[in-house]
């Protein structure tokens, strides 16, 4: 069947219409998701960057679950040592307290009582050392924990390594008591339990020091993360994000055009109108 011929003013029309309505569909898809790329035919340049900004964002706020975990193992750890810490300055207590008692016999079931308490007190160490865990990582049991930071693995790390949490050992030196060692003139023993608890003391602050520094690196990378994450996002927002207010506008203004064109088409179709009322 033979194409039925438009006028140029009718088809000129027509044209005009079929863009505004196109325009139309596009303003209100705009409306619509929120948002001016949709699809990389809107913007090939703005759709893929867009797409990897939000990727790294992604990647990034990934790592956050494991600086929170690096951070509370930390806070675990840092609480163990406070309370060890206090333990050993109550050992100290109780030792100097049987050093102070008189050498004879009569004091004899004293020092021994208290030999015994300090006993009790550094097997609460060792307790305390086996509860200062989170997540099954302890740093009072020897255990390490690297944390990632960035989107790469391997590429930004931070290394946790732990130590030995426990008396006996190399941070804590305070050994065993007997009441057997305290009685009598066991003061020089009682004067070698002071000065591993001192020492021991010592250890630990310097343990705290670290603990505290690489406290403070998780808690900046991870206040850091979370920035860079909402400064990518934002970026990739601004690439697709419409302009709502601007989209509204245009919607109301393309209403307005198609409307008037319309009224052009049917203008335009005035003069075959005549026509048909010459042949009737």
């Amino acid at each position: 069947m033979a194409d039925i011929s438009l006028t140029a003013g009718i088809r000129s029309n027509l044209l005009s219409l079929q863009g505004t309505s196109d325009l139309l569909n596009q303003t209100q898809a705009r409306l619509g998701s929120g948002k001016k790329v949709n699809s990389p035919i809107d913007n090939p340049s703005a759709y893929f960057t867009a797409q990897a900004l939000t990727n790294r964002s992604g990647d990034l706020t990934a790592r956050l679950d494991g600086i929170a975990k690096g951070i509370q193992t930390v806070k675990a750890a840092n609480a163990g040592v406070t309370s060890i810490t206090d333990l050993l300055k109550q050992a100290k207590g109780v030792a100097a307290d049987a050093r102070a008692l008189s050498t004879a016999a009569s004091s004899d079931s004293d020092r021994s009582a208290a030999a015994v308490k300090f006993q009790t007190l550094l097997t609460q160490i060792n307790e305390m050392a086996k509860d200062s865990g989170y997540d099954g990582v302890n740093l009072l049991k020897s255990d390490s924990l690297t944390v990632q930071f960035a989107e790469k693995a391997g590429s930004s790390t931070l290394a946790l390594t732990g130590f030995a949490g426990t008396s006996g050992g190399a941070v804590i030196t305070s050994s065993s008591a007997t009441a057997s060692a305290w009685k009598g003139n066991g003061n020089s023993t009682i004067d070698t339990a002071i000065a591993a608890i001192e020492t021991s003391v010592s250890n630990l602050q310097v343990q705290s020091k670290t603990l505290s520094t690489n406290l403070g690196i998780l808690t900046t990378r991870q206040n850091f993360t979370k920035t860079m994450a909402d400064t990518l996002t934002t970026g990739a927002d601004n690439l697709t994000n419409a302009d709502l207010n601007t989209e509204a506008a245009n919607l109301l203004a393309l209403n307005t055009r198609q409307q008037l064109g319309v009224n052009a088409l049917s203008l335009a179709s005035q003069a075959s109108q005549s026509v048909l009322k010459l042949l009737g």
